[in-house]
């Protein structure tokens, strides 16, 4: 029975974790204008689903890490009552911050989870000290390192950036365009004369209407607004992708000790479980993310962007659990912070909400292991 309880608990934590995290990596495609939700919202999901997959090529590091071994001795990790204990502290943790709307860490929440239950299992036997340096110390850092960086870049990059914002007037935009212009060439031979008339390939590159001009049909055009949205929507691409490498081994960990199944079949199981929380139940946490942490230009969305996916990808491929909501959310912060148009009531709600989760998923872990444990 509990065994069976344990192996739809966490599917369960894959469906929160979906439904707080699957829509960060888009945040800033929705919170600058640059795409509606709908198209933001697959663009993430889809993307943290193909990152969910690839987890198990490139973060197997983190499935031990995240199954309780080396926390509690073997015996309590092989006991379903434990596994079930985390992940039912997890799901719950998450599924209330989602519902105020508030983006936690299911990081936090599994790693409350797993010492909550850590402890009514083996009392002061819970081994935390090995967690230090691969666990919590990439967990504190990490939003700090991301804010600063942001910050340091933003203020390094203004210059750029105002170009940039120039370059988006429609009056003046930039562009690329290719096509063909009409041509004539005059050719005397002798005493002949000889007159022919086609036409020949010409790129372009200026502002508009200019560049458009002279062409013997309208030309093919990439206009510089364009170009960089383009880059905005692959770099939100790439830090869902991220999240997904990072965060799908930490909860297929679960899966494994709680059911027969192999790391590929839970990896798949939770990566379906996330996108299907991702695409049913993000819009609270969206609305937080895109429209009351900080207001965003595209260049300062993408820049945030850039910042989330070289740390979160790097964590990953490295086995550290960071979590991919502080290290968004701490980019965002350092947006705020360097235009100073951060919203600091929603970043405070957001950072007790971060303060929180740990000490909840631990609570939860352990009221639910001395219950389980009695059946």
């Amino acid at each position: 029975m509990i065994e069976a309880l344990a192996a739809l608990a966490v599917p369960a934590v894959a469906w929160a974790n979906g439904s707080n995290d699957n829509f960060k990596g888009v945040a800033t495609l929705f919170g600058s204008s640059v795409s509606r939700y709908r198209t933001a919202l697959i663009l993430g999901c889809g993307a943290t689903f193909l990152g969910a997959l690839a987890s198990f090529f490139i973060s197997r590091g983190l499935l031990a890490t995240f199954s309780g071994a080396g926390l509690v001795p073997d015996s309590v990790v092989h006991d379903p009552a434990f596994p079930l204990a985390v992940a039912l502290a997890g799901s719950l943790t998450v599924f209330l911050a989602t519902r105020l709307g508030l983006p936690v860490s299911t990081t936090h929440a599994l790693i409350g989870g797993l010492l909550g239950a850590g402890w009514v299992a083996v009392g002061g036997a819970v081994r935390i000290a090995p967690l230090w340096d691969s666990v919590f110390l990439p967990l504190l850092l990490s939003p700090f390192l991301a804010a600063g960086t942001t910050w340091l870049l933003f203020l390094l990059l203004r210059p750029v950036s105002a170009a940039w914002r120039g370059a988006r007037a429609p009056q003046a935009a930039a562009c690329v365009c290719a096509g063909v212009t009409a041509a004539s060439v005059v050719a005397a031979e002798g005493v002949g004369v000889m007159a022919m008339s086609g036409v020949l390939p010409a790129v372009r590159t200026g502002n508009l209407p200019g560049c458009a001009e002279g062409f013997a049909s309208p030309p093919a055009r990439l206009t510089f607004p364009r170009a960089l949205d383009g880059l905005h929507y692959l770099s939100a691409g790439a830090v869902s992708f991220a999240r997904g490498t990072n965060d799908t081994p930490k909860i297929a960990a679960l899966l494994l000790t709680s059911a027969a199944l192999g790391p590929g079949t839970a990896t798949a199981v939770c990566a379906a479980a996330m996108l299907a929380g991702g695409l049913l139940n993000a819009r609270r946490v969206a609305e937080t993310l895109a429209h009351r942490v900080t207001r965003l230009d595209p260049e300062q969305g993408l820049l945030a962007n850039l910042v989330t996916a070289f740390y979160v990808l790097g964590a990953s491929r490295l086995g550290l659990p960071v979590s991919t909501t502080h290290i968004a959310v701490g980019s965002l912060f350092g947006v705020g912070a360097a235009t100073r148009t951060g919203r600091w009531h929603t970043m405070t709600n957001i950072a007790l909400a971060w303060l929180v989760t740990l000490p909840m998923g631990a609570a939860l872990g352990a009221a639910v292991f001395a219950v389980l444990r009695q059946l």
